[in-house]
C-alpha cells in the first residue's frame, strides 16, 4: 500500500471515530432487508448523507456524476474501515451497488447526470422490481407489462419482495414490452418513478415480525419516455448485468465482507464462552467447539479467497469463479454462524426481542431467521450452484428424464 493510501486509511479511521452515530433508542434493522419504520429510515439515511458529505462515498462514480472519481483502492479502504468500526450500513444499497453501476453501463448522459448524485447522497432511495409471485427463479417468465403510449408507457402488473419499496423514489423495473416474441427478447428495463398514480405498495411481514419487504401493484401506472434504460427489448441483457453486480461478480474485492464475518465469528466465540450449557460454558461443548473451529477455517479461507481474487495471475484460469462464489459463500456462512450462536444459547435462543431476559436482545435468533433472506434474494443457493456449474465449470444444464 502506498504512503498516500495509508494516510487516507488513517484519515478515514479518525473521521469514523469522531462521527460514528450513537445507538438510537429504537431497534435498528440488521440489514437493508428489514428497514421498516420512518425513524429507522431517517437514522440510516442521515448516516449515508454524512459519509457522502465527508467525501467518503462514490469512489466508483466519476466526479461529473456526483462521485469522487473512480478509485477502487480508496473505495475498498472506506468500506473496510466502515465494516471494521461496525458502523450502521448505508441504506441505499440497491442504488449504490446495483442500480448505479447498471446506469453507468447503459444509461444516457441525462440519466447519469440526473439520477446518480441524489442516489449517492441518499436523497433518492432505490428499489428493485424484478421478482413476481409467479416468476421467481424463472425471471424471464414475468408478466408485468409496459404498454407504449403517446407520452411514454403504462405499467400493469405485480412485483414482490420489493425491499425498501415503501421509501423508494425510483425502481429498476423489468417489464414485458412485447408478448409476441421469445420471453427473453420481449423484456425491457426501466427506471420507474415510484411516486406516480396507480402504484400501490403493500408491506409483507416476515417470520421475525419485521417489515421491509413489500409487494408493489401497478394499475396503468404512467412512466415517461426517457424511463427506458438501454435499448427496447434488451431488458434481459441489462437485468443480467444488474444481477452480476448484485451477486458480486463485478466487484474487485469483498474483503470488507470477509473481515466483517470474521468479526461476527469472534462475537459468537465470546457468546459461547458466556452461555451456560449443563453447568459449563457452551464453548467447552465439543460439538459447539468443532463447529466454531470449522467456521473459523471457513472465515479465514474467505479472507484469503477475496485477496486472491484481486490478483489476476492467481485466477487467470477461471477469472470469474471466486467473485461469483462470494454471494453463495458469504450468505451460507452467515446462516451457519447465526445457527451455531443459537445452538450455544440453547433454550434462551427461543426468547424474543420483547423479552427482557433475551440475551443481546435476541440478536442472534433474529439473525438466524433473517439469514434466509440472503440465501434466497439475488438467486437462491441452488440457483447460485447452477450458475457456477454452467458458467464457471462449463457443465451442461441439468435435464429432467421422463
Amino acid at each position: 500500500m502506498t504512503k498516500d493510501l495509508q494516510q487516507f486509511r488513517h484519515e478515514v479511521r479518525a473521521w469514523i471515530g469522531d462521527n460514528k452515530p450513537a445507538k438510537p433508542d429504537f431497534v435498528l434493522p440488521q440489514s437493508f432487508l428489514e428497514v421498516e419504520t420512518r425513524p429507522q429510515f431517517e437514522y440510516l439515511r442521515d448516516w449515508q448523507r454524512k459519509v457522502y458529505d465527508a467525501g467518503y462515498l462514490g469512489f466508483d462514480v466519476p466526479e461529473k456524476y456526483g462521485g469522487r472519481g473512480v478509485d477502487p483502492a480508496r473505495q475498498a479502504i472506506v468500506t473496510q474501515e466502515l465494516g471494521a468500526a461496525q458502523t450502521p450500513f448505508l441504506i441505499n444499497v440497491i442504488g449504490l451497488s446495483w442500480a448505479g453501476p447498471t446506469i453507468l453501463v447503459y444509461g444516457t448522459e441525462d440519466q447519469k447526470t440526473r439520477r446518480l448524485p441524489p442516489m449517492l447522497s441518499g436523497e433518492e432511495i432505490w428499489c428493485q422490481g424484478f421478482s413476481e409471485p409467479g416468476a421467481g427463479s424463472d425471471l424471464a417468465s414475468l408478466q408485468t407489462r409496459a404498454d407504449k403510449t403517446d407520452t411514454g408507457w403504462n405499467v400493469t402488473g405485480h412485483k414482490v419482495w420489493t425491499t425498501l419499496g415503501h421509501f423508494a423514489k425510483w425502481m429498476i423495473l423489468l417489464a414485458r414490452t412485447d408478448p409476441a416474441v421469445n420471453k427473453y427478447a420481449g423484456l425491457s428495463y426501466f427506471v420507474f418513478p415510484m411516486d406516480v398514480p396507480g402504484v400501490t405498495v403493500e408491506p409483507l411481514v416476515k417470520i421475525t415480525r419485521e417489515g421491509g419487504f413489500n409487494q408493489v401493484i401497478f394499475d396503468n401506472a404512467p412512466m415517461p419516455e426517457d424511463a427506458l434504460l438501454g435499448k427496447l427489448g434488451d431488458g434481459w441483457k441489462v437485468a443480467m448485468t444488474t444481477l452480476t453486480f448484485e451477486r458480486g461478480a463485478a466487484q474487485s474485492s469483498d474483503r470488507h465482507r470477509a473481515t466483517q464475518d470474521r468479526q461476527q465469528l469472534l462475537q459468537v466465540v465470546e457468546l459461547a464462552k458466556k452461555a451456560r450449557r449443563d453447568g459449563r460454558a457452551a464453548f467447552d461443548d465439543p460439538v459447539i467447539g468443532d463447529k466454531l473451529a470449522q467456521l473459523w477455517i471457513d472465515a479465514e479461507a474467505m479472507v484469503l479467497s477475496t485477496q486472491r481474487a484481486g490478483v489476476s495471475g492467481l485466477c487467470s484460469d477461471r477469472p470469474t469463479a471466486l467473485a461469483m462464489m462470494h454471494k453463495l459463500l458469504f450468505s451460507e456462512f452467515y446462516q451457519r454462524l447465526s445457527r451455531v450462536a443459537c445452538e450455544a444459547l440453547g433454550p434462551e435462543s427461543m426468547l424474543w426481542m420483547d423479552d427482557p431476559n433475551a440475551p443481546d436482545n435476541a440478536e442472534w435468533p433474529r439473525a438466524f431467521l433473517n439469514s434466509y433472506g440472503f440465501t434466497i434474494g439475488g438467486g437462491t443457493s441452488e440457483v447460485q450452484r447452477n450458475i457456477l456449474g454452467e458458467r464457471v465449470l462449463g457443465l451442461p444444464k441439468s435435464t429432467t428424464t421422463k
